[in-house]
């Protein structure tokens, strides 16, 4: 019998390093060459009215109720200190004058969630139907 001696071939080797590459400078080529294509901007000259309003002018602003880390509340644009008591009965009286009127809620991130809850509660037993609540930090 006679054995054949075969020769063990090699795995086919793939160089990444070089393709790697070449795929960055063709991709430097394309970011070279290529052009950014403006979009084409219609210019128009609208006629004015002298009766224009802007949109919202005739709302009224929003009532502001303030509340600080430490849960102290103050409403109004004078900030004046408030309870929840008292603010409901001025919520009650600012309701029977205009009842469209909008609410917001602005108080820190560290101030204590009951006393934004309980100023919801006061706005909706007033029938106030837009409440508004933002958080912010306030810097000291």
């Amino acid at each position: 019998m006679r054995f054949y001696v075969r020769k063990r071939r090699q795995a086919p080797a793939v160089i990444i390093v070089a393709l790697i590459d070449i795929l960055i400078v063709m991709v430097i080529f394309l970011m070279v060459t290529t052009t950014f294509k403006q979009q084409p901007a219609l210019k128009l000259a609208l006629p004015e009215s002298s009766h224009a309003e802007k949109t919202g002018a005739s709302e009224s602003p929003p009532l502001v109720v303030t509340i600080d880390p430490q849960g102290n509340m103050r409403f109004g644009p004078e900030g004046k200190p408030i309870t929840v008591d008292g603010l409901k009965s001025e919520l009650l009286a600012i309701i029977e004058k205009t009842p469209e009127t909008k609410l917001a809620i602005s108080a820190d991130k560290t101030a204590p969630f009951g006393q934004i809850v309980k100023v919801m509660d006061a706005a909706k037993e007033a029938k106030i139907r837009s409440i508004n609540a933002f958080i912010k930090e306030v810097k000291q």
